[in-house]
């Protein structure tokens, strides 16, 4: 099996993680809809799936006075191999959606099932079954 560790996701709307660049370059607060739009682009690089249709990211929260993105994510598995680059990569795509600001990732002991999903037939499971 071939893992592609820069694999493209055609379903990320990049002129909102744009227009949130330019919003934030002007001074603005980002958005989390934005911050998740742009962590579209991280793709789990053994299931080829982002990490916000497989659920993976918790929360998003800014914190404006020091300019920080907290991010609370989940893994696919305890030990997952591809950890420490699906964290960076988290933390470098948060930080694309707001120029300026820091993104700090946390990484949740709390167990992922595939119901998190947005939409658990991706993973080829029927409705409500895994």
């Amino acid at each position: 099996m071939s893992l592609n560790y820069n694999q493209e996701n055609p379903d990320v709307n990049m002129a909102l993680v744009e227009s949130s660049r330019s919003a934030v370059e002007g001074g603005e607060q980002p958005t989390e809809e934005a911050v998740r739009e742009s962590l579209k682009q991280v793709v789990d690089p053994e299931i080829g799936l982002d990490v916000v249709a497989l659920g993976l990211i918790e929360m998003v929260n800014f914190i404006p006075d020091d300019k920080l993105i907290d991010v609370d994510m989940l893994l696919t598995t305890p030990f997952c191999p591809y950890a420490p680059w699906m964290v960076q990569q988290v933390k470098e795509k948060a930080e694309f959606a707001a120029p300026g600001w820091t993104a700090d990732v946390e990484v949740l002991a709390k167990q992922w099932d595939p119901s998190m999903m947005e939409d658990p037939g991706l993973l080829g499971f029927g409705a409500g079954g895994w």
